[in-house]
């Protein structure tokens, strides 16, 4: 028997299935783009610009640029990416459109030279932190320098997108922002006259294999005990949190004892879960920092990092340019230039030889120079300042990367980048002979600070006992090394020490490079 229902049931019968069809159905997102893509972008002059974000599977996005249009349809996960033509003027401003079930617009889009500027501390210091910070941010007036800064994220899931968008360079948004980038930028802005994009990812104490992807080092037999140390953290991980709550429970019952007694508050456990979502932990910083920038397209890198891996510099030898390779794979624009600055020096002066952790750690950086092509370094052993890790004067630290870029990147004559470097050395009965790459071949080539002797230099016999040398520059420019304490000397090294006194420049203003002739074992070369 059939039974008529009123119309006005009918009707609301109706209404709750359509919302129940509705709700059910998949829900149609907008696309959506990657933040590196915003108003005030700049995009990479001369190559394929990778355009990448988000719709629904199968729907066509459209992304147009000037007289270009590029389509493509997203994946069954909703990725998309497409590459632009290369653009190959400098300027703008022009605008991007994004076109799938909705459309998006970019306006004020430069196309110029973009740099990402990483590493640890010294490169995340603002300018706020800088020698005449007041001075810089008033002159801060650069409306074709952009900036973009990555938030620091520690996981070991690779993210697709971060919180963050490009601004114009002015005295009220530079104060935060990398003090080394933005310097560096602007010494290629003026220098080049063209617009310039800077990303700054850099995370203050954060270690290299933090910046690797973690497969990459457990498939390297040197390297695979930084994973394997984390693997057994990460497995005890469940016993040190019950260790932890139990110490916190106790804590709170002496803070507040201390609190009551008017004494004070006792020091607080640490928190084995934080160390999970740190600047060390292998991966972390390339899942949840880098791999969002990873593919925009940009010209090359600055790096200042190393404070944090100075105690197993020996290991850095192969962690460092596997860092700079596996960037460069990811990145998909060939061997772009990876400009970085040697540690500075720290701690109290050394005018005596003595073992080094952060001479050794320098020392690896220049032989990463050496090993990877298109990389330089900037020396700057002469203006760190012992009682501070982060040293104030960044102009200098960033006019000596900028050299490296204008010279060898944008081909610019004229322009002075590599620091004098050890080459070779000759025995002469009790005195060691060294020449040098540089410096040319006459003593005009040098030039000592503050008094005309050589100083920094140290020499030694086959018991490995280094004493302090006297050093003479020959006319030919190479440096004679002597001491009356070792009569059969074998070795030399200058500037040996985590902040030796040493004086030696070449003639375009640029400090000799730290080094050593011998390969005696290191302090950390069991430290890994």
């Amino acid at each position: 028997m059939r039974i008529a229902l009123p119309a006005a049931t009918v009707h609301a019968v109706g209404l709750i299935a359509c919302l129940l069809t509705a709700i059910a159905a998949p829900a149609q997102a907008d696309v959506s783009l990657n933040n590196m893509f915003g108003d005030h972008m700049v995009l990479q002059q001369g190559i394929k610009n990778k355009v990448w974000g988000k719709a629904d599977p199968g729907e066509a996005v459209a992304v147009t640029l000037g007289s270009q249009t590029h389509s493509t349809t997203a994946a069954a996960d909703g990725m998309w990416h497409v590459f632009l033509d290369p653009v190959q003027e400098y300027g703008g401003p022009h605008t991007l459109t994004v076109k799938g079930k909705n459309t998006i617009t970019f306006n004020d889009v430069l196309i110029g030279e973009v740099w990402v500027c990483a590493g640890q501390s010294n490169m995340q210091w603002g300018i706020n932190s800088t020698n005449d910070a007041d001075l810089e941010k008033a002159a801060a007036k650069f409306p074709n320098i952009r900036l973009i800064t990555v938030p620091n994220r520690g996981t070991q899931e690779p993210q697709w997108n971060f919180n963050g968008t490009w601004s114009a360079c002015t005295p009220e948004t530079v104060g935060n922002f990398s003090a080394v980038g933005y310097l560096f930028g602007r010494q290629l802005h003026q220098t080049l006259g063209v617009p310039v994009g800077l990303i700054n990812n850099a995370w203050g104490g954060s270690a290299a294999e933090a910046w690797v992807q973690r497969d990459k080092l457990a498939a390297n037999e040197k390297l695979k005990p930084l994973v394997e140390r984390w693997v057994k953290m990460e497995a005890d991980l469940p016993a040190a949190k019950a260790d932890y709550d139990k110490k916190m429970a106790e804590w709170k019952v002496e803070a507040d004892t201390a609190k009551a007694e008017g004494k004070p508050q006792p020091k607080q456990p640490g928190n084995p879960e934080s160390q999970m979502a740190g600047n060390s932990r292998p991966g972390n910083i390339h899942c949840g920092v880098l791999k969002p920038s990873i593919g925009y397209g940009i010209k090359g890198a600055i790096w200042y990092q190393g404070e944090s891996n100075a105690g197993r510099a020996y290991q850095y030898r192969e962690l460092f340019p596997l860092m700079i390779k596996s960037w460069r794979d990811e990145w998909g624009v060939g061997d772009f230039p990876f400009y970085w600055v040697q540690l500075a020096d720290f701690m109290g002066e050394k005018p005596e030889p003595a073992d080094s952790a952060w001479a050794e750690l320098r020392e690896a950086q220049t032989m990463t120079m050496k090993a990877l092509p298109n990389t330089g370094e900037a020396v700057i052993i002469d203006i760190g300042e012992g009682k501070d890790i982060h040293p104030k004067n960044k102009q200098d630290v960033a006019k000596r990367l900028a050299r490296w870029a204008l010279a060898e990147t944008y081909k610019q004559s004229g322009i002075a980048a590599r620091s004098p470097l050890y080459k070779s050395l000759e025995k002469q009965g009790s005195k060691i002979v060294l020449a040098f790459d540089n410096v040319g071949d006459k003593a005009a080539g040098w030039r000592p600070f503050d008094v005309a002797e050589p100083r920094g230099f140290a020499i030694a016999g086959a018991d490995k006992k280094f004493v302090a040398a006297k050093a003479t520059i020959l006319p030919d420019g190479r440096i004679e090394v002597e001491s009356a304490a070792v009569a059969e000397p074998v070795a030399v090294r200058y500037a040996w020490a985590d902040n030796p006194v040493c004086n030696m420049y070449s003639s375009s203003g640029l400090p000799l490079t730290p080094f050593r002739t011998d390969d005696f074992p290191g302090v950390t070369a069991v430290a890994f």
